[in-house]
């Protein structure tokens, strides 16, 4: 799906392609006439839009639609006029990508990796816990978002976090065998979970704000008590059943980001490093991005500090120019392979 970006589009200019429904309403003018204020947007930005015809009605927030609309200006602000609007379907086929931001795979690359992650686990009780609750998100892990507004704040975030985790698990464990691979692999899978309860959003991926579960609780003390009802209704008690709570529990390594108990076993560790690694890694290169090589980014609240983007990116190999063979080489080589 090509389509021009909102940015782009110059006053008097018609405008045809999907958008996305922040927020509409219908409203009364001045003459009691009827008539659709809504927020549209795409990635490149948000814009007011107007519909005149007073029979419209207002679509869903977090809806995706079609419009054919003009660029105008009003209150030296741009603003679309649309005439023609209708929701979209599935034929349509909707690259989302183009308006708002999202996870770079696919949702459902990402469960199946997660799943098939889960079928690997040697350890029962674990694949039994983790298929669980995994099961019991249903499909708002194809679009939720890690966060509000930091880490993984994209569609599909949640899975994007989890299952890039995932991996990084799997090459630590190979490094450090002493690790249990499958208890560390169920914390990743199982220790933001319950963001889907903390965070309001909607099928855009766009979120909103936090439920009242979520501020008042929190996902870390939620995911610990969905966890001992999961892990009751599959029969895994004792050690193995503290072990994931305190996983879960001790995540974010210090009472002041919300965990009450810092990581007191290996595994545990891992879970907290591996989330805060790819946490500042996703925030680090979203800054760089945004500016030119050479330059710095503006002072990241939640890094506490600027960033600096290499003037001369890395050579890697499968980059560089392949070399031409000396000819003797090369016929000797011939040769041999003749």
């Amino acid at each position: 799906m090509q389509q021009l970006q909102l940015a782009r589009v110059m006053k008097n200019q018609i405008f045809e392609g999907f958008v996305l429904v922040r927020a509409a309403e219908q409203r009364s003018s001045a003459n009691g006439g009827k008539f659709l204020d809504m927020t549209l947007c795409d990635l490149s930005g948000e814009y007011n839009a107007k519909v005149w015809d007073g029979t419209a009605q207002p679509p869903k927030a977090g809806t995706v639609i079609k419009i054919r609309a003009m660029m105008q200006e009003y209150n030296n602000h741009p603003q679309l006029r649309v005439d023609k609007l209708r929701p979209a379907t599935e034929k349509d086929d909707v690259d989302m990508g183009m308006l708002v931001p999202c996870a770079p795979l696919p949702a459902d690359d990402m469960l199946n990796a997660i799943n098939a992650r889960i079928d690997r686990m040697q350890d029962e009780d674990l694949q039994r816990v983790t298929r669980l609750r995994l099961k019991e998100c249903g499909p708002r892990l194809m679009y939720y978002p890690a966060a509000t507004k930091l880490h993984h704040a994209e569609r599909a975030g949640l899975l994007h976090h989890t299952s890039t985790m995932l991996r990084m698990a799997d090459a630590v464990c190979e490094v450090y065998p002493t690790l249990d691979a499958d208890l560390l692999a169920a914390g990743v899978i199982l220790h933001d979970l319950c963001k889907l309860d903390e965070i309001r959003a909607d099928e855009s991926g766009v979120a909103a704000d936090y439920t009242r579960e979520g501020q008042l609780l929190g996902h870390i003390v939620m995911g610990v008590s969905a966890l001992a009802r999961v892990c009751d209704e599959a029969g895994v008690k004792g050690e193995k059943k503290l072990l994931l709570q305190h996983m879960l529990l001790s995540h974010h390594d210090l009472p002041e980001y919300g965990s009450p108990k810092p990581p007191m076993f290996p595994e545990a560790e891992v879970l907290h490093v591996l989330d805060l690694l790819d946490a500042r890694m996703f925030e680090m290169n979203r800054a760089l991005d945004a500016v030119n090589p050479g330059a710095f980014t503006e002072r990241i609240w939640s890094l506490e500090r600027r960033l600096y983007r290499r003037a001369h990116p890395p050579v890697r190999k499968e980059d560089a120019e392949p070399t031409e063979q000396p000819a003797e080489e090369g016929a000797a080589q011939d040769k041999a392979e003749g």
